[in-house]
C-alpha cells in the first residue's frame, strides 16, 4: 500500500470505512466520516475568509480531536498550518507569529496573548462553524512541493525556526512506514498520540495511522503530567503501537502495570527524538518480551525520520551503543568531514542526509536556510549537525551532537557520550553531563545530574560514597579526562514539551549560579 494523495486517501477511508475510529480521546471516539464532514466545514469557513492563497495558518491547542479536523480542514483549503501547543510560552507565540507571519490563527483552546490586525478564530467561533456542516468541493488542495505544514524549532538559544515540510516531504516518509519491514505497520493500526504537534514526532503517530485507516490514541498532557492518572489510564487504551521518545517511556517504566500481561495488544515499540540508550532497551525488553523495539533517526528538517533498525537482544547484550538504522532507500545518507570530503565506511563525521525528504528550509529566513541545506549529488542535502558513521552493511551509528561538543583542559568531549556511559552504571536511572563556564567562556568543570534507581541511596551512608562507587565501576568504561568532578542527584530531570531531556534547561541552571 502507497499513498500518492494524503486527502484523497482520507476520503477514500471515509467512503469504504466511514464508521471506523479515527480518533479516540480518552474513549471519546470520532469516526472517519465525522472527520471528512468536520474537516469539509472547515475548509468551507476557511475559504469563506478570503485568506491570501496559501498563506500558513496558525492553530493553536493540545490533543483535541478538532486540532486534528482543523489540520485537515487546512490541508483541504490549500493552506500550511502550523501546529503551536498549549504549553507554550507567551514569548514563543509571539516569536512565531513574528516570522512565520500567518494569515490566520484558529484557537482550539484559548489563547493567552492579542495578536492584532488579522483573523483569529476563537474556540466557540469554531464550534459555531462545526454545528453547522458544509459540503466540500475540493478544487485547490496542498499538493505536490506545496507547504503541507510548519514546525517550529524549540529555539532554547535563539529564536526559533520554522521547518517547512510539503506534501511531497510527507508522503515520502509515511510510505516508508507503511510499505518498510522494519516498521512491520499492523493493518487499521491503533497507535499512541502522546507527542504534542507541536513536535515532528507526533507525524509518527497521525501519519501512518490515517493513511492505513487506522486509529489515534490520544493522551493529552493533563493526563501525562500526572504519575497516578497516567499509569490509571494506560491499561486502558487498547493501543498496538507505542509512539514517544525513549525519555517518556523512561517514566512510563516506573508502572509495574506497563507490561505485556497489563497491556497485550503493545506489540511495537517506535522511538525518535532522542538516543535510544541500552538500558531503556533492556527493561522494554523485560516488560515485552515479544514485541518490536524499532530506533529511528531524523531530524524536523528531513521528515520524521530517515533511518531504522528493529533491536535485537544481541544489539542489547553486545553493543556498548545502539545502532540507528538502515537509511531508507530515497534518502541516499553520507557522512562529510570538515571539508566536505565523503568519508569511507567506518569513518565519523557529520551527517548528511539527501532525497526528497529534505525540507524546503525555513519559513522567511533565507540566512538560515542557506546554512544548513544545499545541494549534494544532485539531490536536496542537509547538515544535520549530527556526528556519526556508516559501517560496512550500512548501518548508520550516532556519535552524538556536534553542537554538544566541548573542550575541557585541551580534551574534546562528547557530552552525550559521558551521559551514555553514565547511564551504564548499576546506580543509575537516568543521567546527563553538563559544563560550567568561566567568566572567559571556556569550560571549566563537567558535572554530572543523577536520577538514581529505587533503592540505591539506601546502600550508602553519604552521597560521598555512592559517588565513589559509580566512578569506580565506570572507571574501564570513560577515560578519566572525561569523568565529571561533580555528581548531582535529582529525583527527576527536567523534561522538554516534546518529551526529552532538556539539557539545555540544565546547562542555564549550572551556569547561573
Amino acid at each position: 500500500m502507497r499513498v500518492s494523495d494524503f486527502i484523497a486517501t482520507l476520503n477514500h477511508h471515509a467512503k469504504e470505512i466511514p464508521t471506523a475510529p479515527a480518533y479516540d480521546l480518552l474513549g471519546q471516539t470520532y469516526t472517519y466520516q465525522k472527520l471528512k464532514q468536520d474537516s469539509d466545514t472547515i475548509a468551507a469557513y476557511i475559504d469563506s475568509l478570503n485568506l491570501p492563497e496559501k498563506s500558513p495558518v496558525m492553530v493553536f491547542g493540545g490533543q483535541e480531536y478538532e486540532m486534528l479536523a482543523t489540520f485537515v480542514g487546512l490541508t483541504k483549503s490549500g493552506h500550511a498550518y502550523i501546529p503551536v501547543d498549549v504549553n507554550s510560552a507567551n514569548e514563543r507565540l509571539t516569536n512565531i507569529v513574528e516570522i512565520a507571519e500567518p494569515s490566520a490563527v484558529i484557537t482550539i483552546t484559548p489563547l493567552p496573548i492579542e495578536i492584532p490586525g488579522i483573523p483569529v478564530v476563537t474556540p466557540e467561533q469554531l464550534a459555531t462553524v462545526l454545528a453547522q456542516p458544509s459540503e466540500y468541493e475540493l478544487t485547490h488542495p496542498v499538493i505536490g512541493d506545496e507547504t503541507y505544514y510548519i514546525i517550529f524549532t524549540s529555539g532554547t538559544t535563539d529564536k526559533p525556526k520554522g521547518v517547512q515540510i510539503s506534501h511531497t516531504n510527507l508522503l515520502s516518509f509515511v510510505n516508508w512506514t507503511l510499505t518498510s519491514s522494519e516498521f512491520d505497520l499492523p493493518p487499521h493500526a491503533k497507535i499512541l498520540s502522546q507527542a504534542p504537534y507541536s513536535f515532528d514526532l507526533s507525524v509518527m503517530s497521525w501519519a501512518p495511522a490515517l493513511a492505513a485507516g487506522g486509529c489515534l490514541y490520544a493522551l493529552p498532557k493533563e493526563k501525562t503530567e500526572n504519575f497516578k492518572d497516567l499509569f490509571a489510564v494506560l491499561p486502558t487504551l487498547p493501543i498496538q503501537v507505542w509512539v514517544s521518545t525513549p525519555s517518556f517511556a523512561d517514566m512510563v517504566l516506573l508502572s509495574e502495570d506497563f507490561s505485556s500481561e497489563k497491556m497485550p495488544s503493545l506489540t511495537h515499540f517506535y522511538f525518535c527524538g532522542e538516543e535510544l540508550t541500552i538500558g531503556t532497551a533492556s527493561k522494554l525488553r523485560q516488560r515485552f518480551p515479544k514485541a518490536k523495539i524499532l530506533n529511528t533517526f531524523g531530524p524536523t528538517e528531513s521528515t520524521v525520520a530517515f533511518s531504522a533498525v528493529t533491536i535485537t537482544d544481541e544489539m542489547i547484550d553486545k553493543s556498548d551503543r545502539l545502532p540507528i538504522g538502515y537509511i531508507k532507500a530515497d534518502s541516499p545518507t553520507f557522512i562529510l568531514n570538515e571539508a566536505g570530503d565523503i568519508l569511507s565506511a567506518g569513518e565519523q563525521g557529520e551527517i548528511i542526509v539527501t532525497g526528497p525528504a529534505v525540507s524546503k528550509g525555513y519559513i522567511n529566513n533565507p540566512e538560515k536556510t542557506e546554512q544548513s541545506f544545499f545541494e549534494l549529488k544532485g539531490q536536496k542535502a542537509y547538515h544535520t549537525g549530527d556526528l556519526g558513521l556508516l559501517d560496512e552493511t550500512g548501518m548508520l551509528h550516532y556519535r552524538g551532537r556536534m553542537d554538544f561538543q566541548i573542550k575541557l583542559n585541551g580534551y574534546r568531549i562528547e557530552l552525550e557520550e559521558v551521559a551514555h556511559v553514565l547511564n551504564l552504571s548499576q546506580y543509575v536511572a537516568s543521567a546527563v553531563a553538563v559544563p560550567r563556564y568561566n567568566d572567559q567562556h571556556k569550560v571549566h568543570q563537567l558535572l554530572a545530574y543523577i536520577v538514581l534507581k529505587p533503592g540505591t541511596r539506601d546502600q550508602f551512608e553519604r552521597d560521598l560514597h555512592l559517588t565513589k562507587a559509580i566512578k569506580a565501576e565506570l572507571e574501564n568504561d570513560m577515560m578519566s579526562y572525561m569523568m565529571p568532578s561533580r555528581f548531582i542527584y535529582r529525583e527527576s530531570l527536567p523534561i522538554t514539551p516534546n518529551g526529552k531531556i532538556d539539557i539545555k534547561a540544565l546547562i542555564a541552571e549550572v551556569n547561573s549560579q
